[in-house]
């Protein structure tokens, strides 16, 4: 794919970036020849291919969910400094 000017213009006009016209030739080049490999990708045949998120596999790494016996209610409630009805109080901090 050739890049132009215009091009760069464009790209640096959305990015909000500025590029100099002494850079203007350098990035012209770097970007044309990204492209022209993004081509080159394209041409590859993926349709045997799964789709992946990551490059390696990956697995779970979270423990099983064991049900194991807790604090009861009473204990917990214990060192509150504000509770009621059997649970946590804590002060308002929205208007109503």
């Amino acid at each position: 794919m050739k890049v132009t000017e215009q091009d760069i213009k464009t790209v640096a006009s959305l990015s909000r970036l500025r590029i100099r016209d002494e850079e203007k030739a350098e990035v012209t080049a770097q970007l044309d020849k990204f492209l022209t490999y993004v081509e080159n990708l394209q041409a590859i045949d993926t349709t045997n291919i799964e789709p992946t998120t990551y490059a390696l596999p990956m697995q779970n790494v979270f423990r099983a969910d064991i049900v194991k016996p807790s604090l009861d209610r009473d204990s917990a409630l214990s060192n509150a400094p504000l509770k009621e009805d059997g649970y946590f109080k804590v002060p308002r901090v929205l208007e109503a």
